[in-house]
């Protein structure tokens, strides 16, 4: 139950809504009054929460003589719910980007906590859509923390035909690594920090107990990374 909760508070789920949608969802066709004492919430606040579900699609009643009795749209309708959310988004997404560049400076950093973040900040590599992301200081954290959404951050790196060169520390590179691609640092050198540098940004991720990150998008910076990490890379070992 914990998880199904969680699960619907991240689609924006409001606690009450979450509460009346799981009782009409697991009791069938109920009338308010009994929705309110499944879901322990006020009567007045039930009936504003069927409301909302109504308004969303999610809920429908019948009226049987002056009775209203509410039921659940069925599970599946939550995944065309999201799809139509989705579409309404897609919508309004060339309007946004144009008002996002107008007002964009020269420079921008964001800061990321946690594996959230840290999610974030990789699919951000992926829509950057570049032709190559460049790495330095990994040490396997994202197959050792992330191993599902590892999985799924290289499947996507393929699909959009993006090249990955890393360096690594003797013996730290990961089973996806390719040896083509990948190059040597002594295994003194150790870093905590992972970072790539893709497009006109450069991504650091801090793999502390609480994950953080940083994405710096400015070509300046970005250029003179990717000068060091080439001067890296020609002077670290290749695999024997």
């Amino acid at each position: 139950m914990a998880k199904i909760e969680s699960v619907l508070e991240n689609l924006g789920f409001s606690p009450n809504e979450i509460k009346v949608y799981l009782a009409l969802n697991d009791h069938g066709s109920s009338k308010a009054g009994k929705v309110s004492k499944i879901a322990k919430i006020d009567r007045s606040s039930c009936y504003n929460t069927l409301k909302s579900l109504i308004e969303k699609g999610l809920v429908s009643y019948v009226s049987i003589g002056q009775i209203k009795w509410f039921q659940s749209a069925g599970p599946k309708k939550l995944l065309q719910y999201i799809k139509e959310q989705e579409e309404d988004i897609k919508e309004i997404i060339p309007d946004l980007d144009a008002r996002h560049k107008a007002t964009k400076t020269s420079g921008q950093v964001r800061l990321y906590k946690g594996l959230k973040g840290v999610r974030t900040i990789f699919q951000d590599i992926i829509s950057s859509k570049a032709k190559e992301n460049l790495l330095f200081g990994s040490e396997s954290q994202l197959e050792e923390r992330m191993p599902a959404y590892q999985k799924q951050f290289v499947r996507q790196l393929k699909e959009n035909k993006m090249l990955v060169r890393e360096i690594v520390r003797e013996d730290r590179d990961n089973k996806t690594s390719n040896p083509k691609q990948t190059r040597y640092v002594s295994k003194n050198v150790i870093s905590p920090v992972a970072t790539n540098i893709y497009a006109d940004k450069i991504a650091l991720v801090v793999w502390t107990d609480e994950p953080e990150g940083i994405i710096i998008e400015n070509e300046a910076a970005a250029k003179a990374y990717r000068s060091y990490f080439e001067f890296m890379w020609e002077h670290a070992k290749k695999r024997k």
